[in-house]
This record gives C-alpha cells, sequence and structure tokens, in this order.
C-alpha cells in the first residue's frame, strides 16, 4: 500500500453514488481505495419503475457486487452514525474513518406520515409498490383511479405526471378509457413547478389533452383504507377506486442526526456546496439536494459529460494537489413519459433569476427512444 493512498467513502448505492464511485475508479490510481455503502444488495434503476409491467423489476435491477469487477469495494450494511467534521461513518457497531466522505444517501421514503396512506394504495416510488400497482391496473375494469402526491416536495419532479399519463396509454390501448376516470391530485401549486412556469404550463396541457384533470394545492392529511377516501387540509374529501400515490419524502435519520441537516423539514443544507455558483467541500462530507430532491439533478452534478463541477473531479483534484476552479451551473435536464411510445424532454437553468430558465421540447418518439438508451446504458455499461 502507498504511503499517501487515500480511502474515498461513498454512501449511498443509487444513481449519484454508483455514478461518482465509477468516476473515481477510473481516474484515481489504483492505489486510492473507492469504497461505496449501501444497505441494499441490488441496485434498482428507480427512472423505469414506471415501466414495471413492461418491464419486470428484475429487468431494471443489478446486484451491486458486480462493482467490484470495476475496482470498487463494496459493502452492504446499514449506516448507524455520520461524523462529518472527522469522515468517520459508524456500520454494525464499526467505525469506518474516510479521508474523503461523500453522502448520497437520498431520501427516504415515509408514506407512514400520512396516516391510512401505505394502506390505502400504491406507492410506485418503490419495487414492491410499482410491482403490486401493475396486477391492480389489469384487474381494474372501472371507476376513478388518483395519482396523489402526498407531500410538495419529492424526487424525479415528473414521475406522477408520467405515471397518470402513462395509466390513460394502457387503458387506451386496451379500448376501456371511457370507462376509467383518472385524476391527478397535487400538493404542490404547479406541476414541475421548480421547473418554471413554461413547463408547469406545458404539462398541464398535456394532462388536459388526454382528459385527466389535476387539482393543484390539495395537501392529503388522512385516507380512509376501508371507505377509499381520501382529506385534504382544504378539508376537501374525495372517494377513489384505485390509489397511486407519491409519498412524503424526508432526510435519512443518520443524517438528520448527524448534524447535517440544518434546514427547516430535516434536509441537510447545501449552503455554497450544490447550489448555483457554489464550490463543493472535499475534505468534509458532501451531499446534494436540488430544488427538486432528483437524483438526476445530483447524478448531472457529480458526473455531467459538460464541463461541470463534479464532486469526483474536486476530490480527484484535491488527491492530485491541484486546484479545480469550476462552478455548478444549475443546469438540468429530464424526460417526461406521455404514452403512446412518446416523451417529452426538459432541459436547461434551475437556478435562473428571476425564474427557471427551463425548456420543454414536444413530446416525440426520438425523447422515449432517449430515455430507453439512458436506461440501457446504465444498467449495461454502469453495473
Amino acid at each position: 500500500m502507498v504511503a499517501d493512498a487515500k480511502t474515498i467513502l461513498i454512501l449511498g448505492g443509487g444513481v449519484g453514488g454508483v455514478a461518482t464511485a465509477r468516476a473515481l475508479r477510473q481516474r484515481l490510481p489504483a492505489a486510492h481505495r473507492v469504497v461505496l455503502v449501501d444497505r441494499e444488495r441490488d441496485h434498482v434503476f428507480a427512472p423505469s419503475l414506471l415501466w414495471v409491467g413492461r418491464r419486470t423489476a428484475d429487468a431494471i435491477t443489478r446486484p451491486l457486487a458486480r462493482l467490484a469487477r470495476k475496482g470498487i469495494d463494496v459493502r452492504v450494511g446499514n449506516v448507524e452514525h455520520i461524523d462529518p467534521d472527522q469522515r468517520i461513518v459508524t456500520m454494525a457497531g464499526q467505525a469506518h474513518t474516510a479521508d474523503y466522505l461523500v453522502i448520497t444517501l437520498g431520501a427516504e421514503l415515509a408514506p407512514e406520515s400520512i396516516p391510512g396512506l401505505a394502506q390505502a394504495g400504491h406507492n410506485f416510488y418503490d419495487r414492491a409498490g410499482a410491482e403490486s400497482l401493475w396486477p391492480a391496473l389489469q384487474a381494474f375494469r372501472a371507476g376513478r383511479i388518483i395519482v396523489l402526491t402526498a407531500a410538495p416536495a419529492y424526487k424525479c419532479l415528473a414521475a406522477p405526471y408520467e405515471g397518470a399519463m402513462l395509466i390513460d396509454d394502457w387503458f387506451r390501448r386496451r379500448g376501456r378509457r371511457d370507462r376509467v376516470q383518472i385524476e391527478v391530485y397535487a400538493a404542490e401549486p404547479a406541476p414541475m413547478g421548480v421547473a418554471g412556469p413554461h413547463v408547469s404550463g406545458a404539462v398541464t396541457q398535456l394532462l388536459a389533452a388526454k382528459g385527466i384533470p389535476y387539482h393543484p394545492e390539495h395537501q392529503v392529511t388522512t385516507v380512509d383504507a376501508h371507505r377509499k377516501r381520501l382529506t385534504f387540509a382544504n378539508s376537501t374529501e374525495v372517494d377513489f377506486d384505485l390509489l397511486a400515490y407519491v409519498p412524503p419524502h424526508r432526510a435519512p435519520a443518520v443524517i438528520r442526526e448527524s448534524g447535517l441537516a440544518s434546514e427547516a423539514g430535516g434536509w441537510p443544507s447545501i449552503g455554497t456546496r450544490c447550489k448555483r455558483g457554489g464550490q463543493m467541500s472535499t475534505r468534509s462530507a458532501t451531499s446534494c439536494r436540488s430544488r427538486s430532491r432528483s437524483g438526476s439533478r445530483c447524478r448531472r452534478l457529480v458526473c455531467s459529460r459538460t464541463r461541470k463541477p463534479r464532486s469526483w473531479r474536486r476530490i480527484a483534484h484535491a488527491i492530485a494537489d491541484r486546484v479545480q476552479t469550476g462552478r455548478f451551473d444549475g443546469h438540468g435536464d429530464c424526460f417526461i413519459e406521455t404514452g403512446g411510445g412518446k416523451a417529452g424532454f426538459g432541459g436547461g437553468d434551475f437556478y435562473a433569476e428571476p425564474r427557471p430558465a427551463v425548456r420543454l421540447r414536444p413530446p416525440s418518439w426520438r425523447w422515449h427512444l432517449g430515455k430507453v438508451w439512458v436506461e440501457k446504458s446504465w444498467l449495461y455499461c454502469k453495473l
């Protein structure tokens, strides 16, 4: 072992963690250790959960152990404590010290925080919920389907609207759409609001064109699973026959207890680490939280092919004792599936002032194929 060999510890085996681990391993000499930690043995490519049914869940899942073939040390275990100042992580009662610490634990899904929600519907933001929703749709003959966002902030800002339009497409293809009412009830004031008014308006029009009513600013407070009824903070009550929901999100307990969660709601404060024009810490812990809490935003920050700063680059330059002068410019992009083998594509500056400067390109088969390509390249090339 080289005397000055460094250990980089990456917490979280999602998109951001895997992208960071691979980029560091490719660019650092073999003497330096890249260690990836996750509580699960398998990596599920979350953007494809909406396609479960067209895909099996196994088809979008890969064992993290495959990364060992690329020289990445994979550890499976629950992170119990983080000391960001000393860069010490405790797992299974054992302390592990890192020279560089990257935290990409993502958001914790908390459906239990809304009384009755977990028992009443299908959480399509995890594998089990996506798998249970598919047979429920197959068995559904007539009635009201509600797609619900249970809190105004969540990862993958397009997903609930994609979900509603893909459900619409599924019933149209089977000639049963006229017997099914599909509605979206959202806690947020506008669809994909963090992308700006242009995108919000475009998504609202896409929903309207498919006959999907959109009800913004409806914060669910309780769900009666037996009566199949939603109660909202504005006293509105709505009955449903099938419920597909985005659960509330929160920072993992280990983040809240580590001192990193300094913002209201228990989220890590990005300060100058990730936001527009800011630098990222390299010796101490780094974490990503964008306006949308989107994994794709953090993926762009850590592994964009454009000349933007990335967490791996800052670490690599610090190890080589070189100065990295780039700054994060706030740009991001995402696809939005609309059904019928088409998708839209939005991209731009999410941090532009006075409002985000993001453009949504009209739905096309080319953008759908682009999303398929992203899925395939990730599953077959990254893992």
